[in-house]
Parts: structure tokens; C-alpha cells; sequence
């Protein structure tokens, strides 16, 4: 579940509490999941980032004998270090440094299966597919995220200017890349570049389409080429992130399968959603995407708009509510 919209496209809502040091490597998709959590309960993150010395990088974090040795010096604020400081870690490095630092007196909540003794931290948040329970474990039907009904009120008021000229309906589209389960290399992208053709000649809809930083040029090219003469916004890397705007202006919303990150953020709005399938396979995001389709939020992408009743599907805030009244969080 790493694999999400850049950094700067992580929204911020304003929080200014205690400070909460978030111990993941700097990948976009780790630092939207715990920056999200840490802002929804009122705490203000900072990136402690993780740094594998070149030895260890061939090892599984959770074999490592001793983690701290294993990483370059964290810079971890001293407020999270002592009584009510917290520390989020998430994902297996994340979570085997955020172990070692909880051995250490330190209080940790681990974001993801880490993939070892879940005893080991105060409480681990895990999605539902990651099929793992305890007692001090908490499940959430989606990714953690920041995308609140507030940051997409403001990114709406800063975007409905920028997309007024795209037709309505508009369609927002977010578009992912190949990773070790799927692939969207050039075949894939023409395909999806016929079906969201054929939706723009079919259905009138405007489009607005934006590629991820692991979108690959020929498939961002393909898209533009095909698209553009249709009158498709496609945005082209350059400039402000658009992720957020389009996620907030969209009467409808289609999104490729490969990311749980960009599917949980697309179900936080208010519009239907649409996902296009790709060639591969993961057992996770199958049970992921099993719970969508059963509670009626998403729909397979077929070409055509559909347009049914939604509601926001998002449980990062009251997770975040719980994780407060877990810690004892004042």
C-alpha cells in the first residue's frame, strides 16, 4: 500500500497540536497515510526519515538483529521521546525501527502489518485485507489519509476556477503505474486511453486526468495524445499538483486498481467512483476492493459514465478518535 500521490500533494489541515515524529522512508504514499492520521487527531507530524545503511538493504527489516544499528541516526524531536510524546512508524523498515524505539520507552503506533509481534507496539493500524487482529490492533475498511471534507472544501475554491471551462459532468481521472501486482506499461494505456475516449464521445463528459510520479512518460504521452483532442485536461508534471482539485471537483471520479491509497482517497468524497482494471493480481486489494464493491461505493470501470447514489466512505478520522482515547490522549 505504498504507492499514493506525491508529497505535495499531502494535505494539510492545519493541525497545530503536540508533535508526533513519523518514522517511515520518504515515499509519498507512507508519509499521506501517517501524516493523514497524525493531522485527523489533532497532531502535528514530522518526518523522522529512515535511512538503510547499504549493508542492511538486502534484509528484511524484521530480521535484522538490531534495527537502530542498521539506519543512519534518526532526527526524532525530543518531545516524542518522553511522556505523552508518540511516534507513528509504518510500513515493515518503518515499523522494525519503530519497535526498537518503543523497547526503548518510547510510545508507537504503527501504521500497516509490520510483519512481526504485534505486541511489540502500543497499537498497529492495519486495513481489514491485511487480515490481522489483536487486542491492540485497529482495522479501517480504507487507507489512511488526510483527504477531510475541510481540505477538500479548500481545494475546491482554489480549482472550480481552473476546470470551470471542462464540461459537465467532469470526470476526474487518477492514474497510477505498474508495480509488483499490475501493470500499466503502453498496452495498458492505450486501452484505458480508448475506454476514456470512448466516455468523452458517448457521454459528453469533460475529463481532467492526472498521472502520478509513477505513471510512466509513454503512458503519460499516450493519454495527452489521445485525449487532448477530445478536450481532456491531461496535466502535464509541471506546477501545482492538481490531485486534490480534482478529487474536489469531480461529479464522478475514475481511478486505476494498483493503489489502495488512491481508491481509499477517491471514496472520502462524495461522488461516484469508478475503477479501471489492469492486468495482475493481489489477494489484498482483491479483498479490498470485494468490501467497496459490496457496500455499493465503487463500480468496475466499463467505459461509460454511471452515475449512482454515494455517500463518503472514510474511516480515518474516527480511527484517529480511537486511537486517542487508546493512548490516553489528552
Amino acid at each position: 500500500m505504498t504507492s499514493s500521490f506525491p508529497s505535495d500533494a499531502v494535505p494539510d489541515d492545519g493541525a497545530s497540536g503536540p508533535v508526533a515524529g513519523v518514522i517511515a522512508e520518504d515515499f509519498a504514499g507512507m508519509k499521506s497515510q501517517a501524516f493523514g492520521l497524525a493531522r485527523r487527531a489533532g497532531l502535528e507530524p514530522v518526518l523522522c526519515p529512515v535511512s538503510v545503511r547499504p549493508v542492511w538493504r538486502h534484509l528484511p527489516a524484521s530480521w535484522w538483529p538490531s534495527p537502530l544499528r542498521a539506519i543512519h541516526p534518526l532526527r526524532v524531536p525530543p518531545a516524542c521521546m518522553k511522556p505523552p510524546g508518540l511516534m507513528i512508524s509504518i510500513g515493515g523498515t518503518g515499523g522494525a525501527v519503530g519497535a526498537a524505539m518503543r523497547a526503548q520507552g518510547g510510545q508507537v503506533v504503527q501504521i500497516q502489518n509490520p510483519r512481526m509481534d504485534l505486541r511489540k507496539f502500543d497499537l498497529v493500524i492495519a486495513n481489514r485485507h491485511d487480515e490481522i487482529s489483536g487486542p491492540n490492533v485497529l482495522l479501517s475498511r480504507t487507507a489512511l489519509h488526510g483527504v477531510s471534507p475541510d481540505c477538500l472544501a479548500r481545494a475546491r475554491r482554489e480549482w472550480a476556477p481552473r476546470l470551470a471551462h471542462l464540461p459537465r459532468p467532469l470526470v476526474s481521472v487518477l492514474v497510477g503505474g505498474g508495480n509488483g501486482r499490475f501493470r500499466l506499461g503502453e498496452a495498458e494505456g492505450h486501452a484505458l486511453a480508448m475506454q476514456l475516449g470512448r466516455m468523452i464521445d458517448r457521454d459528453g463528459v469533460g475529463m481532467a486526468i492526472t498521472p502520478s510520479r509513477r505513471t510512466s512518460a509513454q503512458v503519460r504521452e499516450i493519454l495527452s495524445r489521445h485525449l487532448s483532442p477530445k478536450g481532456a485536461w491531461v496535466w502535464d508534471m509541471e506546477g501545482e499538483n492538481p490531485y486534490l482539485g480534482l478529487l474536489a471537483c469531480a461529479d464522478a471520479i475514475v481511478v486505476t486498481m494498483d493503489s489502495v491509497s488512491m481508491i481509499s482517497e477517491a471514496v472520502a468524497t462524495e461522488v461516484p467512483v469508478m475503477v479501471a482494471t489492469l492486468p495482475g493480481r493481489s489477494r489484498r486489494i482483491g479483498l479490498f476492493m470485494q468490501d467497496l464493491l459490496q457496500a455499493g461505493r465503487v463500480r468496475m470501470f466499463d467505459g461509460r459514465m454511471r452515475d449512482w447514489q454515494v455517500a463518503p466512505l472514510d474511516d480515518t478520522q474516527a480511527i484517529a478518535q480511537e486511537m486517542r482515547h487508546r493512548l490516553g490522549l489528552k
